[in-house]
């Protein structure tokens, strides 16, 4: 791998966007190695929790837009395969047997923001900004609705792809999009001490807890707590 780093240590799975000289940019390499570090602590049963983190001063700043650029002549098929590989690490994160924490700190931009809010937890370092830039470069944020809705209910969602406004940690708390803010200098040590307390949770009950409270997206009332009976 080129573009992320996957190493487990102990009970947790560590995966490290690790192209700092870009911000840590997504491209389908890039895409696709993540996918494969998520497929590899998923196969491995001493993990019980995966903490993504990323090199550098930036969680990751979005597309890359060298590779974007490299797509502007291509038909409607390549641009929904690139589209659909980071749509696959969405999919693996939320699918994924154990919990997934994200540690932010810097700037998480458009499918970057996506990558942390995929995320089961979401901790910032103070000074972390969070935003979906791409109506003002002419893109949709398209692949990054899907969580943001779920995390921040539709009208601050919309108000958030419709301006591209960047949010500060503190505010992106309030909203939602994130689970804790932290103190500068202090999100390595946050984050590990938090994958340690989950990871000393009993794995069976951790994980029929995530696709519990997952599979109750779009089901009425009555069947959800018919669905949480028959897990319980």
């Amino acid at each position: 791998m080129t573009r992320v780093r996957v190493a487990i240590d102990g009970a947790v799975g560590r995966i490290t966007l690790a192209r700092p000289e870009k911000k840590n940019a997504l491209d389908r390499i890039a895409a696709r190695e993540l996918s494969a570090a998520i497929e590899s602590c998923a196969g491995d049963d001493r993990v019980r929790v995966v903490l993504l983190s990323a090199d550098g001063p930036d969680f990751c700043a979005g597309a890359d837009l060298a590779a974007l650029v490299a797509l502007l002549d291509a038909g409607p098929a390549a641009h929904h395969d690139d589209a659909m590989a980071l749509g696959e690490v969405f999919i693996a994160l939320r699918t994924l047997r154990v919990p997934a924490i994200a540690a932010v700190r810097g700037r998480a931009l458009a499918g970057g923001a996506g990558l942390a809010t995929a995320c089961d937890i979401v901790l910032a370092e103070e000074g972390a900004r969070f935003g979906y830039p791409e109506v003002k470069v002419g893109f949709v944020p398209a692949m990054v609705m899907t969580m943001l809705r779920r995390a921040v209910g539709e009208k601050l969602a919309f108000e958030l792809v419709a301006t591209g406004r960047l949010v500060e940690a503190r505010e992106a708390l309030a909203l939602g999009l994130v689970s804790r803010v932290v103190d500068g200098g202090e999100l390595d040590a946050a984050a590990d001490a938090l994958a340690q307390q989950i990871a000393a949770t009993p794995p069976a009950a951790l994980a029929l807890t995530k696709r519990l409270f997952y599979g109750l997206d779009g089901l009425t009332f009555r069947d959800g707590i018919a669905l949480g009976a028959r897990v319980n």
